[in-house]
């Protein structure tokens, strides 16, 4: 049994982990709150503008040229992945290692990997990647604490330029989306070509539109598509910093389980050490009266 300055060492190691530990979840609870927040306040915009863009695409009785709809043999791929910059958020990270991997080797078997470009925010998931071999073309820090509208339609924009080019056919971002607090799936997903969502049945809208109809929609379908990138980052770093909450809520759990235990240790030991102290002294007791 180890000795009980052994277990106090081991207690006062313990507890000093427990308070990092709840330190790391309350700022992480925080960051979580003010995302989501974030998120929230901004889903209804993004879905009522994809809303107007698929009814009045709905309305139009004729067909109308839209260059980021248009469908064509995916021969070049770019793909988006993120990952967290730091640890310790539970298994945020090793989900999106397996999500980007697969997604990667099957577009690779498809057009071959020189022509598939990767993008990739988050320092855990670029490490990933070069430990597998995987070349990466442009690696961006992580915006979790600084991501912004402004920056995020700047990277929207260089990727409907790179589409309209012909740069690439098809961009897929792969990512965490946040469902709860407890729970964040591992989601790839088309953003290039654009897919509108589709008009409810039964719905009809009588649009009066200036200076005319394609000129519209080509101005309003790239705010659809920044509204897309930018509700996808929120939504990514959201679910990290719930991984990183819950993740901390476990570790203080078990560390506060732990220090249970090595109490009651240090306890049962402290019991043994006085009981050997007392049948010293009865023994010498006796001795003596003999």
């Amino acid at each position: 049994m180890p000795s009980l300055k052994e277990i106090r060492a081991r207690i006062a190691s313990v507890a000093s982990t427990e308070k990092i530990t709840s330190a790391m979840k309350m700022v992480a609870a925080a960051k979580l709150k003010k995302s989501e927040g974030l998120t929230t306040s901004f889903l209804p915009y993004k879905n009522k503008l994809s809303e107007a863009l698929a009814n009045y695409l709905g309305s139009l009785e004729e067909a109308v040229s839209i260059p980021l709809m248009e469908k064509r043999e995916a021969k070049k791929v770019t793909l988006i992945a993120f990952s967290s910059t730091n640890g310790l958020c539970g298994v945020y990270n090793s989900n999106i290692f397996k999500l980007f991997r697969n997604t990667y080797d099957e577009y690779a078997q498809r057009v071959g990997a020189d022509h598939i470009t990767v993008h990739i925010f988050g320092k855990k998931l670029n490490d990933y990647a070069k430990k597998c071999g995987i070349p990466v073309a442009q690696f961006h820090k992580s915006l979790a604490d600084e991501l912004t509208y402004d920056l995020t339609s700047a990277f929207s924009d260089q990727m409907v330029e790179r589409f309209l080019n012909h740069e690439t056919d098809k961009v897929v971002m792969v990512y965490n989306h946040f469902k709860n607090a407890g729970v964040q799936t591992p989601t790839c997903e088309t953003v290039l070509p654009l897919e509108p969502t589709v008009m409810e049945a039964g719905k009809s809208f009588d649009y009066i539109v200036e200076p005319n109809k394609e000129e519209f929609i080509n101005l309003l379908v790239p705010k659809v598509i920044r509204t897309k990138f930018y509700a996808i980052m929120l939504d990514t770093f959201t679910a990290e910093h719930a991984a990183r909450m819950t993740a901390m809520h476990i570790a203080s759990d078990n560390a506060n389980t732990l220090l249970q235990e090595l109490k009651r240790q240090y306890n049962r030991a402290r019991q043994d050490v006085i009981t050997n102290e007392l049948i010293d002294i009865v023994g010498g007791a006796e001795a003596l009266s003999k």
